[in-house]
């Protein structure tokens, strides 16, 4: 049986230097990081401006009006500043994992270093907004309103764990579904190969796991968007915090 591991491997392709005493190397993750940043640079600018868009145009414009809608719906209007922040990671990780389904690619979002950057990104542009915009009045996200004073202390204490939590849960669920879903996908791919090498026995029992390759890859397609999705509503949700701290 193939190794549904090996795919995920970080290999080096190029050292670009050393600083203090550490190697900086260019690898495949930076390689399909720079990928998703030419594709969508490429959708975004070589599409055209067109009165009656063609398909690209259309994906873009589409792209553009989803993640706006997103923002406004969480946000409200005053999350339009974060518009290119937001957009630039939910094309990020969309283009990614799509990116990511082809057979022999890689999938940055796979590896929780990744994903933790992108959520603690999110986590310290949230705390340094919600202080610059709001001062020690951010402080009232850990107080919500209409709580009896009795419990207050203890509310205040969860409401605190959970907003230091947040990086955490954010990367994880990105991270997990889809190293889960690669991982499932190499599996069942393997059982392919090792039944159609036993001959024509073989190549009937390996039929029920095809089809079950083909269902789970259309299914990997719903959930590299969906995911992206998630990832991008939470960070809009989490702007919204330090927009509108204590709503």
């Amino acid at each position: 049986m193939m190794d549904p591991i090996h795919q995920f491997n970080i290999e080096k392709i190029f050292t670009i230097g050393h600083i203090g005493g550490q190697e900086i190397a260019f690898t495949n993750s930076s390689a399909y990081m720079l990928l998703a940043v030419v594709l969508t640079s490429l959708l975004m600018l070589a599409t055209g401006r067109k009165l009656v868009p063609g398909r690209m145009q259309s994906v873009a414009e589409i792209s553009y009006e989803f993640v706006a809608d997103t923002i406004r719906t969480t946000a409200g209007k005053d999350g339009m500043k974060f518009f290119p922040f937001v957009f630039s990671i939910f094309m990020l990780v969309t283009v990614s994992n799509l990116v990511g389904i082809i057979p022999y690619a890689f999938t940055i979002s796979s590896h929780i270093i990744v994903t933790a950057a992108l959520a603690l990104l999110v986590f310290f542009t949230v705390l340094v907004y919600g202080f610059y915009k709001n001062g020690l009045r951010f402080f009232k996200l850990f107080v919500p309103s209409g709580i009896p004073i009795v419990i207050l202390p203890l509310v205040v204490v969860i409401e605190v764990i959970s907003f230091l939590s947040r990086p955490v849960s954010h990367s994880v669920r990105l991270f997990a579904n889809m190293l889960a879903g690669h991982i499932t996908l190499k599996v069942f791919a393997s059982f392919v190969t090792m039944l159609g090498a036993m001959g024509i026995v073989g190549v009937f029992g390996a039929a029920l796991p095809l089809a079950l390759v083909v269902a789970l890859t259309a299914l990997e397609l719903l959930v590299a968007f969906l995911q992206a999705y998630v990832f991008t509503i939470l960070t809009c949700i989490y702007i919204n915090d330090a927009i509108h701290p204590g709503h």
